[in-house]
């Protein structure tokens, strides 16, 4: 099955789950960077799922009941506007190509929409997630309501149509499942560049541009996030990107780094010596987050609810604080109080696909949702120490992570960004080897 039979078939699966009514589902704005420069345009994930379409200005109707229609409004194709910005479909060609029952001019969106919610028991958008699309959409009811003394009514129930496509996305069909792979294999590729190409005195920066190389070389179209590569000291700061600083001889470097492949996220992280041998706390620490990493992604199993592998990972690193005077003992009680938290204050993962934080629920019914075949999440215990009087001064600026991307199976689990080294001799046996 093609990738767009594929989202032919979501279109019709989200249309059963409406019963009736009519969904409106925009892709994403293009946004100015600075004057006559925008950034390069990415699709809205949702519209995405279900279209495939590429080009800005593009929103999907969907209506459902006895006879269900799907209807594709677009740019006209332009010769004059190709010349400056590159091919365009337009209406007549996007039916064709994309499997829409109907196709129109984005500049027919305001005429057209308010005659096709006329009637609908139903509207399912986003409300909220964006306040054009509320005004716009707000304002073709309005043009409705006003017709009642006709006879025509406007929808009475508003639904958030994310509910049931994020429901939909967190099962990953297997066209999905081949690309998410791919992304994985070419991410793995970039992160062993970036060890070869790691020495003290290079920047963090020639890294990341190692990373970068990678992900198209593969080719991804984009980074999935821009990259951390973060030395010593900065290794501690979670979300750290300014990527600007040397690399110093005796430091660690933690790099969180993957590529987006078709729309498909990778997410992976990787920690090792910049001179090329892990010093003796810094291994301490490693191995004790790899341990950690090892019985988490071991948890990940049909029927397993979503906090298992977090608690696996937590016992693991709080008896490895213990064991190393970060933390006094006993293992219980340093779990119940949360002191580990000074060393380990971030969930163990999340869900993984179009976006690097998926979207899916966690909870059901104020319960962890188990764990179910063709759900895709990350595994990534760390451990950050920062400077602290009641911490031997060995550990400080030892910042430590082991991400990796693993989908749920039938019996088990599926590590997709395995390619990536992670054992300790492995790594220092490729640190620098450029």
């Amino acid at each position: 099955m093609s990738d767009y039979e594929k989202q032919s078939e979501r279109r019709r699966r989200l249309q059963q789950t409406m019963q009736t009514g009519i969904a409106i589902i925009p892709t994403a704005h293009e946004r100015m960077r600075n004057r006559d420069s925008d950034y390069l345009f990415r699709y809205d994930s949702y519209f995405w799922y279900l279209c495939g379409f590429p080009e800005p200005e593009a929103v999907l109707v969907l209506i459902a009941g006895a006879e269900p229609r799907s209807i594709l409004f677009c740019r006209d194709k332009n010769v004059e506007r190709e010349l400056w910005e590159g091919f365009r479909f337009g209406p007549e060609a996007a039916r064709e190509h994309f499997g829409v029952d109907e196709t129109h001019s984005i500049g027919l969106l305001d005429e057209m929409l308010p005659g096709l919610i006329a009637n609908q028991p139903a509207l399912w958008y986003a409300p909220g997630a964006d306040t054009v699309w509320d005004t716009r959409v707000l304002g073709w009811l309005n043009q409705v309501r006003a017709q009642a003394r006709t006879g025509i009514s406007a929808p009475g129930d508003i639904r958030d149509v994310r509910l049931a496509l994020d429901e939909m996305r967190l099962f990953k069909d297997d066209a999905e499942i081949t690309t998410m792979r791919r992304a994985a294999t070419i991410s793995a590729a970039a992160h062993v560049r970036a060890m070869r190409a790691t020495r003290p005195g290079k920047a963090e920066y020639e890294i990341e541009a190692e990373l970068q190389y990678e992900f198209r070389r593969g080719g991804a179209q984009y980074p999935a996030y821009w990259p951390i590569v973060a030395g010593g000291a900065n290794a501690c700061v979670l979300h750290y990107r300014e990527n600007n600083q040397p690399l110093a001889d005796g430091a660690l470097l933690l790099v969180d780094a993957g590529c987006e492949l078709d729309g498909y996220a990778a997410d992976i992280t990787r920690t090792w010596p910049v001179g090329g041998k892990f010093s003796g706390p810094q291994r301490d620490l490693y191995e004790i987050v790899l341990e950690s990493q090892l019985a988490a992604i071991a948890a990940v199993k049909p029927a397993r609810h979503w906090n298992e592998p977090h608690e696996a990972a937590v016992r693991i690193l709080a008896q490895g604080f213990i064991d190393l005077g970060l933390c006094e003992g006993p293992l219980d009680r340093v779990i119940e109080t949360e002191d580990y938290r000074r060393f380990y204050m971030h969930r163990t993962g999340h869900w993984l696909g179009l976006d690097v934080h998926d979207v899916g629920e966690y909870k059901h019914a104020n319960a962890w949702r188990p764990l179910q075949p063709g759900m895709t999440l990350t595994v990534e215990p760390g451990c950050y120490v920062r400077p602290n009087d009641k911490v031997p001064e060995k550990f400080w600026n030892i910042g430590i992570r082991i991400e990796d991307d693993v989908l749920v199976t039938e019996s088990g689990c599926e590590v997709l960004t395995r390619e990536t080294p992670k054992a300790a001799a492995d790594i220092e046996a490729l640190v620098g080897s450029a």
